[in-house]
């Protein structure tokens, strides 16, 4: 018997502005979302796409995530960009402006306040690159 991947039959799932998702995560402003083809979100994480979040396929997202294209803390607003293949861990927060490159892999309880390259591991408070990976 094949093993059926759970992406075989993915669909974009309905988002309805500031209600959760069938999978239980929620997008504010979600017209400045672009949502790419086999993401995968974890419940329970937050994006708030004000000023434009991309999300290129493949991207994996854990659950309990923050993205924000918008701080109230100190008034910065950019676009959040995760190119193909991306991972963020769960409890991790993304904030203004960050491009996080592709391949790379964020970990659990981070803090990405800056741009991570292509193909790396990052983590920490604030994320820094641990290691290159060999993609």
């Amino acid at each position: 018997m094949e093993k059926m991947n759970r992406f075989d039959n993915w669909k974009i799932p309905e988002i309805i502005e500031g209600i959760p998702t069938k999978y239980n995560w929620i997008v504010q402003n979600k017209d400045g979302l672009e949502l790419g083809y086999k993401t995968d979100i974890g419940a329970f994480s937050y994006i708030n796409a004000k000023y434009g979040v991309i999300l290129e396929k493949y991207v994996q997202i854990g659950s309990h995530c923050s993205i924000y294209s918008i701080s109230t803390i100190d008034n910065k607003t950019a676009k959040v960009h995760l190119k193909e293949n991306s991972k963020v861990g769960s409890h991790s927060t993304v904030l203004p402006g960050v491009t996080i490159g592709k391949n790379s892999i964020i970990g659990a309880h981070s803090l990405v306040i800056a741009d991570i390259p292509d193909n790396v591991l990052a983590f920490g408070v604030p994320a820094k690159v641990i290691r290159n990976l060999n993609v």
